[in-house]
């Protein structure tokens, strides 16, 4: 067995308080794919500092392969001393690596090597601080957020180059997609301790969750267990001293157990403010364009856009999406066209540059608009320390500067004070930025669940599909295209749409009213049977009230009481709410099916 390129053993460290690590290990061996995952600021970034001599750990055992070559991307580069991107790519060179990588990879990444780093967006400094790191094809790759602001284009391309790759990888991001896709192993960190799954992070989330069931069950033994011992020592038979005495120290060790133990960490209450409902047409565009000098960024584009429609727009970095997002809520006037915007909207707005954040400026008053220490949500007023704790927020930050928070907490931040306004009408630019993955989870049941209309652009694929159920995406020339579906449903459609003999798709029918691929095979039908309009009829119905008895059920389950009083009707109550929501997927699916087939034969 080749020996590891780099070995953490027993790693401790503290800022004071409760220690960020705890006893971590990681272990690379040469040409492994790790994934490093873990809730924000569980000290991902720190091991991966200090398994790259970023930082010094208080205690434990750090090797490092000595011949081993090592390159680690860091979440903000340091361009200082730097007066192009080419000069800052090549200062990461080793002495016999290859200057002519240089020019090939800033190429692939669309950079030139000219530019002033002090200019470059987001996106371009992303892409700059990748080069400086695939260029010299070292033995082991330390990337901590790599997709962070990158278009899907270059995620995509990051992801070939990873797995052509032979250096080893260890990488944190919050990109499920690009974790399934480039990991072999998983490294767990949560509360100071790594576990280890050798299998990639597709299955991870699945054994997690057996982890920490397996951790409660030990929990309520240890439990049962210290109220055995107790009842013991208040109505036990006295034996002899000595036993007693052990006994008695047994029972405190059990104690200190229970106190020292450190569940999971909380989760995160995500709730939208409610607003009065919105009329049905929220967005109608008809033949808009923008441009800026010679550039189009959107030309003859229309759509309407109903009540409860969740649209995603993708595209390049520069492809226009911002521009288009504010075209359609009104904040920007088009060239040419006409937009119309629906009544009664209430617009609350997420920027992609967190630009509404004051550094110097604490949470509280953030959170409050500084008036005072209460923030009012549905109306009614909460002291801001308690809606704090929703997001995460400890007490203690209260008066904490925002300067002073990590990137994934200025990102809940942000959020809180959004979803305490209230609005008919979300748009998010980039809301997955800096979330880890059980806030993502959250605040995609929140987009997925919101009663009005969501506008998001995102680089998540998989968010992406999880949440939108259409997707706007630029075809060249300013023309954009609505797609029905998420992000692999759109390219689902895009190949599909590229097979010889197909017919093109009509300009003037919107790509959501195409049928997939999979939909040409069936045979055109002239007229819907009794029993497919029937269905049709129907099935609206019973969905709405299989989604009261999926509400009633989750009402029941969302008891802290219940398992520990009746564990067999929670078992019960889950698997019941398992049935009924695979019979509403599945019900759903069909009215969706019967319901492009009405379509298909009224627009035949």
């Amino acid at each position: 067995m080749a020996p590891p390129l780099i070995r953490l053993d027993d790693i401790h460290l503290t800022f004071g308080g409760t220690p960020l690590l705890a006893g971590a290990s990681l272990m690379v061996g040469p040409g492994e794919r790790i994934a490093l995952v873990g809730r924000n600021g569980s000290g991902k970034s720190t091991l991966l500092k200090i398994a790259a001599g970023l930082a010094e750990a208080q205690s434990g055992a750090v090797f490092r392969q000595p011949t081993a070559t090592m390159r680690y991307l860091p979440q903000a580069p340091d361009w200082q001393g730097f007066s192009t991107v080419r000069a800052y790519v090549e200062a990461g060179l080793g002495p016999a690596d290859d200057v002519g990588r240089v020019a090939l990879v800033l190429d692939s990444l669309g950079l030139t090597g000219e530019e002033d780093p002090a200019a470059l967006s987001g996106g371009e400094a992303r892409r700059a601080a990748l080069a400086r790191v695939l260029a010299p094809q070292p033995d082991l790759l330390l990337l901590d957020e790599p997709t962070n602001h990158l278009d899907l284009a270059t995620i995509e391309w990051l992801e070939g180059e990873l797995s052509r790759s032979s250096s080893a990888l260890v990488v944190i991001s919050h990109d499920r997609r690009f974790l399934e896709r480039v990991s072999r192993a998983t490294v767990w960190l949560d509360r100071g301790v790594t576990r280890r799954l050798d299998k990639g992070f597709a299955h991870f989330e699945d054994w997690r969750d057996r982890v920490l069931e397996e951790e409660e069950r030990e929990q309520q033994k240890l439990g049962r267990q210290i109220a055995r011992e107790e009842h013991w020592l208040r109505y036990g038979v006295t034996a002899r001293r000595k036993r007693n005495v052990r006994r008695l120290a047994e029972l405190e060790a059990l104690r200190a157990r229970r106190r020292t133990h450190r569940g999971p960490e909380g989760t995160a209450l995500m709730a939208a403010a409610e607003a009065t409902e919105s009329g049905k047409l929220v967005i109608e565009a008809r033949g808009v364009e923008k441009r800026f000098g010679e550039t189009v960024v959107v030309r003859d584009f229309s759509i309407r856009i109903q009540r409860g429609e969740r649209v995603g727009l993708v595209g390049p970095n520069g492809a226009g999406k911002t521009t288009l997002l504010k075209l359609l809520t009104g904040a920007l006037a088009p060239d040419a066209g006409t937009l119309r915007l629906g009544t009664n909207l209430q617009i609350a707005t997420l920027d992609q540059n967190r630009a509404a954040l004051d550094p110097d400026e604490t949470l509280a008053h953030f959170l409050t608009d500084g008036r005072g220490d209460s923030v009012v949500v549905n109306g009614q007023e909460r002291h801001v320390v308690s809606y704090m704790q929703d997001f995460l927020f400890k007490p203690e930050q209260m008066r904490t500067p925002v300067r002073e928070l990590s990137g994934g907490e200025r990102a809940r931040l942000v959020l809180a004070r959004l979803l305490s306004r209230p609005a008919n009408l979300l748009v998010l630019d980039e809301p997955t930025n800096d979330l880890d993955m059980e806030t993502l989870d959250l605040l995609q049941e929140l987009v997925e669940g919101f009663p009005g209309t969501v506008l998001l652009v995102s680089h998540d694929r998989d968010f992406l599909d999880r949440t939108v159920t259409s997707t706007l995406a630029p075809e060249g020339g300013g023309r954009w295209v609505d797609y029905a579906g998420g992000y692999s449903d759109m390219m689902a459609q895009r190949q599909g749409a590229a097979l010889p003999g197909r017919r093109a798709r009509a300009p003037e029918r919107p790509a959501r009213q195409q049928q997939e691929p999979r939909e040409e095979k069936r045979p055109a039908a002239r007229k819907l049977s009794y029993k497919q309009k029937f269905a049709l009829e129907t099935l609206p119905g019973r969905i709405e009230a299989l989604g009261g008895e999926i509400a009633a059920l989750e009402q029941k389950l969302a008891d802290p009481t219940l398992y520990s009083r009746d564990a067999a009707a929670f078992a019960r109550f889950t698997e019941t709410l398992d049935a009924k929501r695979a019979e509403r997927e599945r019900l759903e699916e069909e009215w969706l099916e019967l319901e492009m087939l009405r379509e298909e034969i009224e627009g035949g």
